[in-house]
């Protein structure tokens, strides 16, 4: 006679099996608790989850081996650092924290029964779902810009292949060219990221050709750390860097690949190299799961981050509507914790009440020269909104010894980040 299967043994088989029931659930089982997405939203959830209730069974669902993080990839595009930098890998989840890590993509929720459908053919069961899918890029929203011209004008703003496929084309850029950063129009992820970026680029370019051009095409009015980025960039590399703003002037609005062009409403640019960043939704499985609403992300309460449009299921990231918190790694971080404790809550029938959370961002201009904002944000009136009085930004004018310090910073913000996701 064969003996029936417990829990630990079934969450010890393989990916294609089915992990664990809603209903073993209940009764002298522990509950289940899945996750998908490893990136900082989804890996600091893991762990949390781990701390709060060990005795919870938490899966989390990944179809790559490492990820690759997006803060940091501008500075590999301008030289300062190797791809292979960015990179952080689950095994310290597994041996360290007892996470199961499945390594395969999520086709479908069925949140009505509680399973997750994966590609690999295998089913993960849940009591509670945490969703950090990240971006998905809307492709073909700027007419002639698709995956196929993406390789020929890179976004790279999905870290790994386009990071490294950006930096040779970068590196490609002869005396005199033109490089064009196309920024898209809000919500996006990183809001400071295509600034940083243009900063360097112009790093690179200063040191290594003559006579080139920085071009930041934009959407939008005004961006995160204006004036900062403003004042850097002038004081760095004089008139290098410009910026064209505004629905009319700014917004690209069509390109040709295989020519080399993009084109606002007013304009034509032929540059030595496009990178165009696309407007972008959450991404794909929350979109399928209709976690998303027609603006393509996901509403949630801002005390629990739990979805507005189905219950059970908590989405943080880039993914989710936060109120006046920006779409960033720290914010992704901070939303992880505050849902693993609603999580955690819920799953022990205790009351929650919403902690703050904040959000910190370093830009590098340069190796030796960062900018910063950091904001507090709070439940109040349906929504996160910023503390007044909490955060702030770095000060205009500031001397060199201060923006070095806020680089070195930077360094230790990302090291401190990183180890508090993946452990290492």
């Amino acid at each position: 006679m064969t003996a029936p299967l417990s829990r630990r043994a079934l969450l010890a088989g393989g990916g294609a099996a089915l992990l664990a029931s809603p209903a073993l659930a209940r009764g002298e089982a522990a509950a289940s608790v899945a996750i998908i997405g490893g990136g900082f939203g989804g890996a600091t959830a893991a762990r949390a989850l781990r701390r709060t209730m060990p005795e919870v069974a938490v899966t989390l669902v990944e179809p790559d081996s490492v990820h690759v993080t997006c803060p940091g990839s501008n500075g590999v595009i301008g030289g300062l650092a190797p791809l292979s930098r960015l990179e952080h890998g689950y095994d310290q989840l597994r041996s360290r924290f007892g996470i199961r890590v499945v390594r395969d993509a999520v086709t479908a929720i069925e949140a009505d029964r509680r399973v997750l459908r994966l590609a690999g053919g295998g089913r993960v069961a849940y009591d509670r779902l945490i969703v950090s899918p990240g971006i998905g890029l809307r492709w073909n929203e700027i007419e002639g810009y698709g995956e196929a011209a993406a390789q020929a004008m890179p976004h790279a703003w999905k870290a790994g292949p386009q990071t490294a496929l950006l930096r040779r084309r970068l590196e490609a850029v002869e005396d005199g060219g033109v490089v064009v950063i196309a920024a898209p129009g809000n919500p996006f992820r990183c809001p400071p990221g295509p600034y940083e970026r243009a900063g360097l680029i112009a790093w690179h370019l200063s040191r290594h050709r003559k006579g080139c051009k920085v071009l930041i095409l934009d959407a939008k009015d005004s961006f995160s750390k204006q004036a900062l980025f403003q004042e850097g960039w002038k004081a760095l590399y004089g008139d290098m860097v410009e910026w064209v703003s505004g629905a009319a002037n700014g917004r690209v609005v069509r390109v040709n690949a295989a020519e080399g062009w993009v084109e606002t409403d007013f304009d034509r640019f032929t540059p030595a190299l496009a990178n165009v960043i696309p407007p972008q939704e959450a991404g794909a499985i929350a979109i399928a799961a209709g976690l998303a609403d027609e603006g393509g992300f996901c509403l949630v309460d801002p005390a629990t981050f739990e979805s507005r449009r189905i219950p059970g299921i908590h989405v943080i990231g880039d993914a989710c509507v936060a109120g006046e918190m920006p779409k960033s790694a720290s914010s992704a971080n901070n939303q992880a914790k505050i849902a693993a404790a609603a999580v955690a809550a819920s799953l022990s029938g205790q009351g929650f009440a919403a902690p703050k959370a904040i959000n910190v961002c370093y830009s590098l201009l340069s190796p030796d020269y960062a900018i910063s904002v950091a904001g507090v944000y709070e439940v109040a009136d349906g929504s996160r909104v910023g503390v007044a009085g909490a955060g702030g930004v770095s000060p205009l004018g500031a001397d060199a010894h201060t923006r070095k310090a806020e680089a070195e910073y930077a360094a230790g913000w990302y090291a401190g980040i990183c180890a508090d996701a993946w452990g290492a």
